[in-house]
């Protein structure tokens, strides 16, 4: 098979358009022929060593949408042909691939094929950050930062379906304030021209956001608690900005405000249990259109190189995703 293989440790150039082996499944597993696959942070954090030195070469990709190619013994949630979105063990940017069978989930024919290959990830770790780590409440308002982008674009609109009464958006370029007035934001600030933290207060009569999802960390992380709310609920998920965010307990006690930290990927590895409930809300919103994946640009498997170059440069809006077969 055709795979995308990382032969050691570095830039884009490091990613290689080989012929591998298709890889074999054990009795808990599935083999999946891959319709396409997302471009993720993780997938670049993962080129570069960012996520610890190990084997090489692999396959990056943390995602995948196909259809089953072949089930192990064990296997009773999904069979051979049906369509399948899942999380593969071992890479996506390849034309098969192989996940767990409870990291894999059968979709429904009325849900369009790039839509499930842009969907898993940012559909997925939106719903958990908003629904079972923040535990939104109806009516509360929802800061978004990095907005324009796949999570936020998706999370603005799942904060408008789980009840939020208002969803804000940060961007770092005003070029993408329109991408998140698009996906539902309701005010949209660019942090490079405006104080986000003194225009949020002023949106929400100096009460402060009661939810705030933040991927980027550093001084966005620190800045953002200037706008959170007494009982608020600050999100941490990512450090896009490869800085480090400092808090002080005088922030946080008596203002019963809280600083909370997700992992997407470490929730698939250690409590994968806790995926499938999510798969069961997300994909009907996915399926009957009340949620929409923002495809801002699609490449083909052998353009892994640039794709990432694309996602890397900062300018993509909405999901990047590479299509394994265009037939």
């Amino acid at each position: 098979m055709k795979a995308i293989m990382a032969t050691e440790f570095g830039g884009p150039d490091v990613l290689k358009y080989l012929d591998v082996d298709v890889p074999t499944i054990q009795k808990d597993e599935v083999l999946i022929s891959v319709e396409g696959t997302s471009v993720n942070f993780a997938d670049i954090k993962a080129r570069k060593g960012n996520k610890g030195k190990g084997n090489l070469p692999f396959i990056p990709g943390i995602d995948v949408a196909g259809v089953v190619e072949k089930v192990g013994s064990n296997v009773d949630t999904v069979k051979e042909g049906q369509r399948v979105i899942a999380f593969p063990k071992q890479g996506s940017y390849a034309e098969y691939a192989v996940a767990n069978q409870n990291l894999t989930f059968r979709i429904p024919d009325q849900l369009d094929i790039e839509t499930a290959i842009a969907c898993p990830i940012v559909s997925f770790t939106s719903y958990q950050l908003l629904h079972d780590v923040a535990r939104i409440e109806s009516g509360e308002t929802v800061l978004i930062h990095a907005a324009a982008g796949g999570i936020g674009t998706t999370a603005i609109q799942l904060a408008k379906l789980l009840g939020a009464g208002k969803v804000i958006g940060t961007v770092g370029s005003e070029v993408k304030i329109p991408v998140a007035l698009e996906a539902g934001a309701d005010h949209v600030i660019s942090h490079d021209h405006e104080d986000f933290a003194q225009k949020v207060n002023e949106l929400t009569n100096g009460e402060g956001a009661n939810v705030i999802l933040d991927s980027i960390a550093g001084w966005v992380s620190e800045k953002s608690v200037a706008c959170l709310a007494p009982y608020g609920r600050l999100v941490h998920f990512g450090n896009a900005s490869g800085e480090v965010g400092h808090f002080q307990t005088k922030d946080l006690h008596a203002s019963c405000r809280s600083v909370l930290g997700f992992s997407f990927g470490t929730t698939r590895k250690k409590r994968p249990h806790l995926i499938r409930p999510v798969a069961e809300k997300v994909i009907p919103y996915l399926a009957n259109g009340q949620l929409k994946i923002n495809v801002g640009r699609s490449f083909s498997l052998a353009e892994a190189k640039e794709a990432q170059e694309w996602v890397e440069s900062r300018q993509s809006t909405g999901k990047v995703i590479l299509k394994v077969r265009n037939d």
